[in-house]
């Protein structure tokens, strides 16, 4: 469980009393019973084809990078927009059909706390489409059928940052942000061998203050 504690949320009137509830979250329990209410909510609002019974939960405290993942087992030759054939595939790597098709929905306190309710419904609608693909096509991606898929549930393809990056990459002539990492890399290191999209100009690196 967290130590931290959210500062009163805002009371929404518009807002389902699962999101109130969810925006009062302060323990990793409530954060997940919150956030499984709410994608059942979702999944009903938006026609997602979610089976929940293979989906198992779990909150993280040391994810920087990511809001939410899912967690799942990878499939050869699995393809989306290619349905699986779930007992073929079990048959065929010698698995139990129960535990291939099980995924695990990682939520991220850090993002959760740093997020309003809003982020953060977006963020597990976004994980959602995911699980829908998953189930569907026993893989996932960031694709065009991702982003079209997401758009019709009001889901970002990329969540906003949420932690403090180690190192900020910007473009030497215009300023503009190039990336941000939160380790040192290879582009951290050798940022002066690197040109920006926008001015094919050299990379300036920064540790924020």
């Amino acid at each position: 469980m967290s130590d931290s504690r959210r500062p009163p949320p805002e009371v929404n009137p518009d807002q389902s009393p699962t999101v109130r509830a969810l925006a009062h979250a302060e323990t990793d329990e409530e954060l997940i019973l919150g956030s499984r209410a709410y994608c059942r909510e979702a999944a009903r609002e938006y026609d997602l084809d979610v089976d929940f019974s293979p989906v198992e939960w779990e909150v993280s405290t040391r994810a920087k990078r990511r809001a939410a993942a899912v967690k799942r087992p990878k499939i050869s030759d699995a393809e989306v927009g290619d349905p699986v054939d779930w007992r073929a595939a079990a048959e065929r790597l010698d698995e139990s059909l129960a535990d291939l098709r099980t995924c695990t929905l990682s939520l991220t306190w850090a993002a959760f706390e740093s997020f309003d309710v809003s982020q953060w419904t977006a963020v597990l609608r976004h994980e959602l489409v995911h699980v829908e693909q998953f189930q569907r096509y026993g893989t996932t991606d960031h694709g065009r059928a991702f982003e079209a898929r997401a758009e019709t549930v009001d889901a970002t393809v990329r969540c906003p940052p949420f932690a403090d990056p180690e190192y900020i990459l910007t473009c030497a002539d215009c300023g503009a942000l190039v990336g941000r990492r939160y380790r040192e890399c290879k582009l951290v290191r050798r940022h002066d061998r690197y040109r920006s999209s926008c001015c094919g100009a050299s990379l300036t690196c920064s540790e924020p203050e």
